[in-house]
């Protein structure tokens, strides 16, 4: 029996604690973890598989490429560029799967905030195939308001991004 890697959750992020939780994976043939990891990390490549991201920026310098502890900001889902805070981050390698975590948090009143982690999990499998894993945990009205809407926007937004990533990818 062969058992599958999983995201590393905070306590505070549990799936099933917040006001909404969403998850996505493909297993698919012919691609490498590393090869998806650097779509997947390289930001400057989001916008062209992803329409559902705009604004990224880097407000403390670094970018485009993704690292540990680093802090950017994007608009998604109609919001406002988030702070977002890389807050784990592990390339794949030979038996170890490529991880990368991010919390992203909009302030203001009750009715505006929204705090999120949004996880990634790419691992090489057996038979040239990888597995792409993403699941995101969201607390807030805002997200509370997405989890009721049919069909589920974040389900379907993930979806996108993780099949224009596996297209970019796969040129």
């Amino acid at each position: 029996m062969t058992t599958q890697n999983a995201i590393n959750w905070p306590e505070k992020y549990l799936p099933g604690t917040g006001d909404n939780f969403v998850s996505n994976e493909v297993i698919v043939k012919g691609l490498t973890a590393a090869r998806i990891w650097h779509y997947l990390t390289d930001t400057s490549e989001w916008e062209g598989y992803y329409d559902n991201v705009a604004d990224i920026s880097f407000p403390q310098g670094g970018g485009p490429q993704l690292k540990g502890d680093q802090v950017f900001s994007f608009g998604t889902f109609g919001f406002p560029p988030l702070d977002a805070h890389v807050v784990e981050f592990q390339a794949p390698a030979a038996g170890i799967p490529g991880r990368l975590s991010w919390t992203a948090k909009q302030d203001g009143k009750p009715e505006d905030r929204l705090d999120v982690l949004h996880a990634w999990l790419v691992e090489d499998l057996p038979g040239d195939r990888v597995r792409i894993l993403t699941q995101e945990t969201q607390i807030g009205e805002p997200a509370a308001a997405l989890a009721n809407e049919r069909p589920n926007p974040m389900l379907n937004g993930h979806q996108a991004w993780l099949d224009g990533l596996v297209s970019a990818a796969a040129e």
